[in-house]
């Protein structure tokens, strides 16, 4: 009388990765997102590798997660594959106050994000045609 196990949300060829509360705006980790979509994973790793956003290495160490959950999860060839997705999400935000002259005071607003990385293997054909 146990719950049913719920189904494989993505498809047999998709592996996923996923940081939450990651301490940085989504803005500003939605551009360094940007730099990776569509890339083969080999690419976006080295891409990321050089970049000089303070972010960039958090979102290499997803992409790393996400290859090795492709690789050793769900056995899938690691040179074929791409990011599919990198989707930003808005976390939650810590308030903290900063005192003002007279009396007031400031708010500082110190937001978080969520950061999902799905990887999938290319079709045989597609790869093919790139060679």
């Amino acid at each position: 009388m146990s719950k049913q196990s719920k189904g494989r949300r993505l498809a047999e060829n998709e592996a996923q990765a996923v940081a939450r509360a990651v301490r940085v705006s989504p803005r500003k980790l939605n551009l360094v997102a940007e730099l990776i979509r569509g890339k083969d994973a080999g690419k976006a790793l080295a891409e990321l590798t050089f970049s000089k956003r303070r972010i960039a290495g958090t979102v290499r160490k997803v992409l790393q997660a996400a290859i090795a959950n492709a690789e050793n999860n769900h056995q899938l060839d690691v040179d074929r594959l791409f990011v599919a997705e990198a989707h930003v999400g808005r976390a939650f935000a810590m308030r903290r106050f900063h005192a003002r002259g007279r009396g007031r005071s400031a708010s500082i607003v110190k937001p978080f994000s969520h950061l999902t990385v799905i990887v999938r293997e290319r079709d045989e054909a597609k790869s093919e045609e790139k060679a």
